[in-house]
């Protein structure tokens, strides 16, 4: 959420008001719609870049949108070359920014190949990719996370990455969020008490804060293995404390999955229980 905030603020920046005078799609793959066609931008005026969730969405004065999933290795970036055939290349927008043309290119980097592009008339929001997504986390009242969070009986690690529950955070979020939280990963989201869920409320908003104020310092978006973090992918180091005490002793644990990590602090969050390091795990409270 924070990379790409800060990351549509940037587009939006150097591109409002630009008008597009053509979309090449460069691996039809790329394309997850047919109706309207992309190019139904091509001649207006892009009015901002939003986000929604972990997408951004470069929305023209047409009444068309162009909606972009980066997933984990995509990248929407300025083109100056403009390449025939760039490496890992999706598509090139092509805009008129004070007589001059200016091209931002969609790349996705890795074997996944998720990221793209789907062209929506009207209100993006509620249509593909952009449907069966929770709240913002961070634009909901207190009482309404609360009744998000409290409806599912789940371990609150999951919880905050179900993008159908509260949309936009990811693993390393999860991870940082519950350790400012001081909660256990494995705690049962439907069972922790009101002083904990405000807790979580007010670390969510705390966390995805600070990492968008630090996006915002650079060009670009950022490297995750550079993103400021006191817990995520520090494993074995010692624990540096939460935002309101100095570092408590211990070393940060992990439980390891196969596709991802939870990070945490025995002391700060689990009453001093190491979780076993398996799916089997029982919840803490």
């Amino acid at each position: 959420m924070p990379e790409v905030q800060a990351h549509c603020e940037r587009m939006t920046e150097a591109l409002a008001g630009a008008t597009l005078s053509k979309f090449q799609l460069i691996n039809f793959a790329g394309l997850k719609t047919f109706d309207p066609p992309a190019d139904a931008a091509v001649g207006a005026s892009l009015v901002a870049v939003e986000r929604h969730a972990k997408s951004l969405i470069l929305r023209f004065d047409n009444d068309i949108s162009h909606v972009v999933h980066l997933m984990q290795g995509g990248r929407l970036r300025p083109d100056p070359k403009q390449s025939k055939k760039p490496r890992n290349g999706i598509a090139r927008w092509i805009f008129e920014v004070a007589g001059e043309p200016a091209a931002w290119l969609l790349t996705e980097a890795g074997t996944e190949r998720k990221a793209g592009v789907w062209a929506v008339r009207g209100e993006a929001v509620g249509q593909e990719p952009l449907t069966e997504l929770g709240p913002d986390p961070t634009t909901i009242t207190a009482d309404e996370f609360a009744a998000v969070i409290g409806a599912h009986s789940r371990r609150l690690h999951g919880v905050l990455r179900t993008q159908g529950i509260v949309a936009g955070l990811g693993r390393m979020l999860a991870n940082e969020i519950l350790f400012e939280a001081g909660l256990s990963p494995f705690a049962n989201a439907s069972k922790i008490d009101a002083d904990q869920v405000a807790a979580l409320y007010e670390a969510t908003q705390r966390v995805v804060e600070a990492g968008t104020e630090h996006e915002r310092t650079l060009d670009d978006i950022g490297k995750g293995a550079d993103r400021p973090s006191k817990m995520h992918n520090h494993a074995g180091e010692p624990c540096p404390g939460r935002a309101d005490s100095g570092p408590c002793g211990d070393t940060v644990h992990t439980v390891e999955y196969r596709k991802y990590t939870v990070y945490y602090c025995p002391t700060e969050q689990t009453g001093g229980k190491v979780l076993a390091d398996n799916t089997t795990s029982k919840f803490l409270k």
